[in-house]
């Protein structure tokens, strides 16, 4: 099926917004982007029985850049990163990862969900080996211990997950993502279960460990605090369909942009509903 044009049949509300004037950061003001492309969507579609989700979407993602994706409930968020994941296949379009389609999940894309998902029989470093489980033993047990490190688990090694607290799982998920190296870490909400003062110190740990592993990341949240603090990119989606109604550069006053665009979006589609 040929993958449609984006700017065919548009709907109210749904022309893409550029913002990209330079300002003071409030995230990091430099990372490890390097131009190149990690992911690349081109005129992607998701239906799900006969219900348009997502798209057409066209979206380009450099190596080594914090993209964060911001919207309310139901505006394609967690589909966008499911097609880039390769949990579910678009319905038209190509996603690229490193320029070749993805066809499913891969261990070149890391996934962190809302919920650690930890194996709950398993320890800390066996949940963080698990991906390592082909890796010859030696180096399994460097790169765990590694990882303990860098998350500041060491002192948990040993700990099931309900010995946990929140933070301390999700810390324990991120590294499991991170153990086979992965190019580009996809992250759905990751800190909505937490309470503010513990989602305040994961956003701090995740910045330093991007910038420490130079991995891409693509970030879901519906907080457009978070989404315009967090990384160095920020797209706003609204929907259903999702669309992108804002695409820009972390500075200046761009968390009244990426409300004023959603807002602005929802008005027009209520009142073409209407």
């Amino acid at each position: 099926m040929p993958s449609p044009d984006p700017r065919a049949d548009q709907t109210p509300g749904s022309a893409v917004v550029e913002a990209t004037e330079p300002g003071p950061a409030a995230a990091p003001a430099s990372g490890p982007a390097t131009g190149l492309a990690a992911i690349e969507l081109r005129g992607v579609t998701r239906v799900y029985r006969d219900r348009p989700a997502l798209g057409p979407i066209d979206l380009v993602i450099p190596a080594g850049e914090f993209l964060t994706v911001v919207g309310p409930s139901g505006c394609g968020k967690s589909t966008l990163l499911s097609l880039v994941a390769g949990f579910a296949p678009p319905t038209a379009g190509t996603v690229l990862a490193d320029g070749a389609p993805v066809s499913g999940p891969g261990p070149s894309r890391g996934v962190v969900f809302q919920q650690p998902r930890l194996f709950p029989w398993l320890s800390v470093s066996g949940n963080i080996a698990f991906g390592l489980r082909r890796s010859p033993k030696a180096a399994r047990k460097e790169r765990v211990a590694e990882l303990l490190a860098m998350t500041g688990l060491e002192g948990a090694a040993r700990l099931k997950p309900y010995e946990l607290s929140g933070g301390m799982r999700q810390r324990a998920a991120i590294a499991r993502a991170l153990a086979p190296r992965p190019k580009v870490l996809l992250m759905d909400e990751p800190f909505g279960a937490l309470d503010a003062f513990t989602r305040e110190r994961m956003q701090e740990e995740i910045r330093e460990l991007w910038r420490d592993t130079g991995v891409t990341v693509l970030f879901i949240t519906h907080d457009v605090t978070e989404a315009t603090t967090l990384g160095t990119r920020v797209i706003a989606l609204a929907g259903p369909p999702g669309r992108i109604t804002l695409d820009a550069r972390v500075g200046g006053d761009l968390r009244e942009k990426v409300e004023t665009a959603i807002r602005d979006a929802a008005s027009a589609r209520a009142g073409a509903a209407g």
